[in-house]
Formats: C-alpha cells, structure tokens, sequence
C-alpha cells in the first residue's frame, strides 16, 4: 500500500483515537491528550483544555463510522466532514514534513483538523480502493479498529493484547487437545 506518510499517520491516529475508548480507556485526561498530539506528530492550535479534551474524545464515533464504512458510503461521511470544516486543501512543508497537504490552518480547533486530516487520508484508500485495509479486531471480545498497511494484508487484532491473549488461547486449546 503506498499511502504518505502524513496519510498513514492520519490513519493511524484516527485508529488509535478510537480504540482509545475501549477498556481499558487509555486517553481519560488533557494531559493524556497533550501526549497524543505529541506522539501522533500533531501540529498547530492545541489549547489544552477539558473544553478541546472533549471536543477530541467526542470524535471517537464519527472516527469509527468513517473508518468502518464502506465504500458507497464513506464518501458522504468524508464529504459532511470536509465542509463543516470549511476545508481548503493546500500544499505545505513545516517541522521537517516536506510538501503534503492541510486542509484546514493550524489556528483551526485540533478536533476539526483530526476529522479533516483523517477524511483526506481516507479519500486516498477509496481511490486506491483499499478500504478493505480497515476492519474491526479478530478478537471475539474486542471492538478495535484495525488498520492493516501490512504488504500481506495479515493483522487482524487491534493491539499487541488482542494478539498475544488469542495466541495463548491457542497454544492452550492445542494442548487441551493433545491431553
């Protein structure tokens, strides 16, 4: 998959903003969230405060629909997100990124960068008709996200926790099975 690296990163963020919600919740305060946009490359407005803490978190539903839709729909979802806000696609280099692109000025609320720079990345997997690369965790007793930009399309599980948890099981099924 030859996404840019500011499309996989939106991507990715997006993926790990949803799934922050599941249990164990790991973005419950500002100051998780002030980690976040350093991890996640973020730049620009970050007022960090409860009122931009909720803005983010509120997100998290939108995020999934729009990472979890199909292909018929998900254009229209990109389409709502892109004109509420007022997105204006531009080419810019800062911070050591070279040209790639904004759609929405760094005085912009952080909330409405993550929906339009989440939207934009999501325009290049429909053209590239790749949606097939976001799914919902293999784990039975998971809702996660996953993005898989592996070349052999082979993650299934959200995290390294869904992963090792049904690997044991497995191990354990297999010698239950010998017994």
């Amino acid at each position: 998959m030859n996404l840019t690296h500011d499309a996989r990163l939106a991507l990715t963020a997006a993926a790990a903003l949803v799934n922050s919600g599941l249990e164990p919740a790991t973005l419950t305060t500002p100051a998780d969230l002030d980690a976040f946009f350093v991890q996640w490359e973020y730049t620009g407005r970050h007022d960090r405060d409860r009122a931009e803490f909720a803005q983010v978190i509120g997100l998290r539903p939108r995020l999934r629909e729009l990472l979890l839709a199909d292909r018929d729909t998900a254009p229209a979802l990109i389409n709502a997100m892109l004109a509420e806000a007022k997105a204006l696609p531009q080419l810019v280099r800062h911070e050591g990124f070279d040209w790639h692109i904004h759609a929405s000025g760094p005085d912009a609320p952080w909330a409405d960068r993550i929906l339009v720079e989440t939207a934009m990345a999501m325009i290049d997997l429909i053209r590239a008709d790749e949606l097939s690369r976001l799914a919902v965790c293999a784990d039975e007793t998971c809702e996660g996200v996953v993005l898989d930009l592996s070349r052999n399309r082979s993650r299934i599980y959200c995290s390294t926790a869904c992963s090792n948890r049904n690997a044991v099981a497995a191990y354990r099924a297999r010698q239950a099975a010998r017994e």
